[in-house]
């Protein structure tokens, strides 16, 4: 993989947050083609619960002020970032004070989902790709990890379509079991539709549970890799039959030589 260029987009990446098979997974791939030679970025949200000073975060303001539309409102983007310590390697935070300067990540203090998720996932998505294209960076393949991250796949094969640098850019999928309970808000389809999605390519989202968004993700995602050991039969039967390649779970001790084959393979070779 040396030299190749790989984005990660995650929900959640350790050391910034607690670990689990998210953020560990989101921490060990890009780790793993860091050490191979290819080179890599990668993406999180800015968490209000994400310690700034102990973990050096920084804004660019090179990269901030400019306004993504969520839901017909303008919402200013802030680009922070920080060095994974020992691994010269750079994440960078999207961030926006109405979106996630609240003290947790998904829930509030009595375990609740936050009402604006989906803008939430929406206003991460657009953050991304439009950083991304400010630093001029052209990834070969673009990999996503955790639901927070899952509308980055239909933004890329609707919104993003006609964007040049992306034109030959590959986008991976990881499935976790790890999921929520309930649904994001029910508005969340017309919410993407604002932003020239079709609805017959986002019909999974009228009831946005969590099987359903992923669902959505998948079929504008080129690959698929299944994270979890415990991924539901519902989920694993979708992917298998979904056409897309896919590799099936591996566990972390097997990951890195699955991973890179699969890249090498089946990914960059679609």
């Amino acid at each position: 993989m040396k030299d190749k260029r790989i984005l990660y987009v995650s929900s959640e990446v350790v050391p910034y947050l607690a670990e689990n098979e998210v953020s560990l997974m989101s921490y060990d791939v890009p780790k793993m083609i860091n050490d191979q030679g290819g080179q890599i970025r990668i993406f999180m949200p800015r968490y209000g619960n994400i310690n700034e000073r102990r973990h050096q975060l920084h804004e660019v303001i090179r990269l901030s002020g400019m306004n993504l539309v969520v839901n017909d409102l303008d919402m200013p983007l802030i680009i922070k970032v920080a060095s994974i310590p020992k691994e010269r390697i750079q994440v960078y935070f999207i961030d926006n004070d109405e979106y996630f300067k609240r003290k947790a990540t998904f829930t509030d203090e009595e375990g609740e989902m936050y009402a604006d998720n989906d803008e939430r996932a929406i206003f991460f998505a657009k953050g991304v790709v439009e950083t991304v294209k400010k630093l001029n960076w052209v990834p070969d393949i673009i990999h996503v990890h955790g639901w927070m991250a899952a509308m980055l796949p239909i933004y890329m094969k609707h919104y993003y379509k006609n964007e040049a640098l992306f034109s030959d850019t590959k986008i991976v999928t990881s499935v976790y079991s790890q999921s929520f309970e309930g649904t994001l808000d029910a508005e969340m389809i017309k919410k993407i539709k604002l932003d020239g999605v079709p609805l017959d390519a986002i019909a999974d989202l009228e009831t946005p549970d969590y099987e359903s968004i992923i669902r959505a993700t998948i079929k504008h995602s080129d690959a698929v890799i299944i994270a979890s050991d415990s991924l539901s039969p519902s989920l694993t039967k979708f992917i298998e039959s979904s056409g897309k390649p896919f590799l099936p779970f591996v566990p972390k001790e097997e990951f890195a030589e699955a991973y890179t084959n699969f890249y090498k393979d089946e990914v960059l070779s679609i």
